[in-house]
């Protein structure tokens, strides 16, 4: 089955950074953010961790928006939903200066346009964890646009979570396609190569900030830089 549909992995992919510094830094600001209004920093990481688990471990009946904010509301009560505005407004604001911590690649952009420019359609299948505003101001970060992509996923909009191969099923439906039509392009061996795989997509995996939790071999997947995606998008 020919390729039509090509998805891209953000953090790492489009967006080079170190996964931890962005993580670490992210959560300095938000806690720096939420300190005033009650939160202890650390019960705040732990428990933004639990909600984001408990995305992770949903099964497509709700919304993660929805999972996280209910794991949320079990560790602070009434007060959480009551105070979703303020973390709404933290990523309009303090957020913004988490763009200092990642790296900025020209070909990134480059090449998501020469893929359009070849008439294959293009996604972007980040991990959505994040809302829809911290979702765009990371695109645009990377030097694209909201408008780039057909579709990107974000907690308001799916239901499922990387590594779930589940995810990139409802990804490709809600594009209309057969995940055989897909290539999935991402930086992480487990969440973009594997599980993208499972449901018969093809791969590339970008290298330039690689994650490989498990050392696997890389040799099993075509890979490389963006020039190098680039000629193996040509052959497609």
């Amino acid at each position: 089955m020919n390729i039509t549909t090509v998805l891209f992995d953000l953090d790492g992919t489009l967006l080079p950074m170190d996964n931890d510094a962005f993580t670490k830094g992210y959560f300095k600001l938000l806690a720096g953010r939420m300190a005033p209004h009650g939160y202890e920093p650390r019960q705040l990481v732990d428990a933004i961790w639990a909600g984001t688990a408990a995305m992770v471990k949903n099964d497509g009946s709700r919304s993660n928006e929805q999972a996280f904010w209910a794991r949320f509301a079990e560790i602070y009560g009434e007060k959480a939903i009551a105070d979703e505005p303020l973390f709404d407004a933290f990523y309009t604001t303090d957020f913004q200066k988490a763009r200092e911590i990642c790296g900025f690649n020209p070909e990134a952009a480059k090449s998501v346009r020469a893929i359009k420019e070849m008439g294959l359609r293009v996604a972007l299948a980040t991990n959505p964890i994040f809302p829809a505003v911290a979702t765009e101001s990371r695109i645009r970060w990377a030097g694209l646009e909201p408008e780039d992509f057909e579709l990107y996923t974000t907690y308001e909009s799916i239901g499922y979570c990387k590594p779930n191969p589940a995810y990139y099923r409802e990804v490709a439906a809600k594009l209309g396609v057969d995940p055989a039509q897909c290539l999935m392009v991402g930086n992480d061996v487990e969440e973009d190569m594997e599980a993208a795989e499972q449901t018969g997509m093809r791969v590339f995996l970008l290298t330039d900030c690689l994650i490989n939790r498990e050392n696997r071999d890389i040799s099993a997947y075509p890979h490389g830089s963006f020039s190098q995606l680039m000629v193996f998008s040509k052959k497609l």
